[in-house]
């Protein structure tokens, strides 16, 4: 610090939640500068477990204040319901703050989300449903709903009046209906903006001051590097963008802001939803990593597809975001396993790759090629405290190997190792 971000360099799931947990320990401030309810961040501290999808992972630290930025879309339910719960289990939400630039999940965008995938069927992209994509393509085409807005009820009633007609519109021609009218839907908007008008403010100042003051301010991304719009495996992403350049836009600070950029990188590979997935293990074996990785979606509950790490996915992330260090999580998933592969290369039709494809026609008939390595063997659960105590240098020496050839490929050094859940679990180089 005094600013580092944490990306995923995968599909999501790396574990960015636990890692943006432990970072929060150092930080003054976490800003969420991109996705939605969409994203799933879990953190284990002590026994309690935290499943946030829109509040910021450094929510359950004290003294740490929590940004919602301009990037994000805000679905007031989601957020209504996670803070409900954090103040029930008697922690503070205090110094939590929503750009007012933020747009809004409102519910002709759920509706027109479940519509259109249905008629995509068979080539559905695998959508969480909770109208991410329609609410991004409102914002875009400059019809959306912002934070601010609800401030103002001229403004709000300006914007229903022209937004809402083409909505319904819409949503008659793909059949589905919406509950409320004008007036309901902006009394509930303004019955918002009262409850929330204290922390909706401008937080791009609120951030820049921070960095300004010195202050240790941690940018944390949802989803992952390959679900980045632009970057991903098109079209099934997500609708914004996951990688580096996000932070700019979605938290409104200048590229010169941000001094480190961790990549959060699980050991092996997972995805959820339709896609290609070239190292995915259709076996006994990707089973396991299923089993006992827990490798259930945070947010959709849908079970993951596990593979063989890809380092052809690494390297496309340690180059798209700049990467200056790693996190690596879920060794311990590892553990005991007799061998190991990673895939260096894709054999596409007679035809070796080296990097990562745009087409994702050629990432279906992809064939990974890999390398394997000698497993590990593994420790007892009650032990997990014992290692951590001992460092890096009482893992196990197969394990640090492993970790050595992903520095060595990717040319980004590991600096933190996740071998649990928990947050105390971590092991930093």
């Amino acid at each position: 610090m005094p600013s580092i971000a944490v990306i995923g360099a995968q599909w999501g799931d790396e574990g960015k939640g636990k890692i943006t947990d432990y970072e929060a320990g150092k930080a003054d401030m976490v800003v969420r500068y991109q996705g939605g309810s969409n994203a799933g961040h879990t953190i284990k501290v002590g026994e309690e477990v935290f499943a946030l999808h829109i509040l910021p992972s450094g929510i359950v630290r004290k003294g740490v204040v929590n940004v919602i930025g301009n990037g994000v879309i805000v679905d007031l339910i989601s957020l209504d319901r996670e803070i409900a719960d954090l103040e029930s289990r008697g922690h503070s939400v205090e110094g939590l703050k929503i750009s007012d630039r933020a747009n809004i999940i409102l519910n002709w965008h759920r509706l027109l989300d479940g519509a259109e995938e249905r008629l995509r069927g068979k080539k559905g992209v695998g959508t969480t449903g909770k109208g991410i994509g329609p609410c991004y393509s409102d914002k875009i085409a400059r019809s959306g709903i912002r934070m601010g807005d609800l401030l103002d009820r001229e403004l709000l009633e300006e914007r229903l009046d022209t937004v809402m007609p083409m909505k319904l519109k819409t949503m008659e021609m793909l059949e589905v209906r919406l509950a409320q009218n004008h007036d309901e839907l902006l009394s509930e908007l303004l019955a918002y903006g009262k409850k929330y008008s204290k922390i909706i403010t401008d937080t791009s100042v609120l951030v820049n001051d921070a960095l300004d003051s010195g202050k240790n301010v941690l940018f944390e991304g949802a989803q992952g590097t390959m679900l980045d719009i632009d970057h991903g495996t098109y079209p099934f992403v997500t609708s914004s963008n996951c990688v580096a350049g996000a932070i700019c836009t979605g938290a409104g600070v200048g590229p010169k802001r941000v001094d480190e950029i961790m990549g959060v990188l699980k050991a092996y590979t997972t995805r959820v939803g339709a896609g290609p997935f070239p190292t995915e293990l259709n076996d006994d074996t990707g089973k396991m990593l299923l089993t006992v990785g827990g490798e259930y979606g945070t947010t959709t509950g849908r079970a993951r597809r596990c593979g063989w790490l890809d380092l052809l996915v690494v390297e496309h992330a340690a180059r798209l975001n700049g990467l200056t260090q790693f996190a690596v999580t879920k060794l311990d998933v590892m553990n005991d396993m007799k061998k190991i592969k990673v895939a260096v290369a894709y054999d596409v039709d007679g035809k070796r790759l080296e990097h990562f494809p745009g087409n994702f026609k050629m990432l279906e008939r992809a064939v990974p090629v890999y390398e394997e390595m000698d497993g590990w063997k593994g420790w007892k659960a009650d032990e997990t405290m014992e290692v951590v105590r001992g460092g890096y240098e009482a893992l196990p020496k197969e394990m640090r190997q492993y970790i050595s050839y992903i520095e060595k490929r990717s040319k980004v050094p590991v600096r933190i190792i996740s071998i649990g859940k928990g947050r105390e679990e971590t092991i930093r180089r």
